[in-house]
C-alpha cells in the first residue's frame, strides 16, 4: 500500500553516538532510511507553500 508522507525539513539530523555523529534522513528521500545520503541536497530549490512529489525515476512535481 503506497503512502504520501509530508515531510518539510531540508536536511539532516544530527544525532551524537559517543563522539560519534550519526546523521538522520529528515525529508524522506534517502535511500538508506534511517540515514541521511545527502538526497536532500534535491529540495534546495523548492519554493515555501508549495508540496512536492518526488518520484522513483529522481524527478519532483508540485502536487495542486
Amino acid at each position: 500500500m503506497a503512502r504520501f508522507v509530508r515531510k518539510e525539513d531540508k536536511g539532516p539530523m544530527e544525532v551524537k553516538v559517543g563522539n560519534e555523529s550519526r546523521w538522520i534522513c529528515m525529508c524522506g528521500l534517502s535511500g538508506n532510511q534511517p540515514f541521511c545520503d545527502g538526497s536532500h541536497k534535491k529540495t534546495a530549490d523548492e519554493e515555501a507553500g508549495k508540496v512536492y512529489r518526488y518520484n522513483p525515476d529522481g524527478t519532483r512535481s508540485e502536487i495542486q
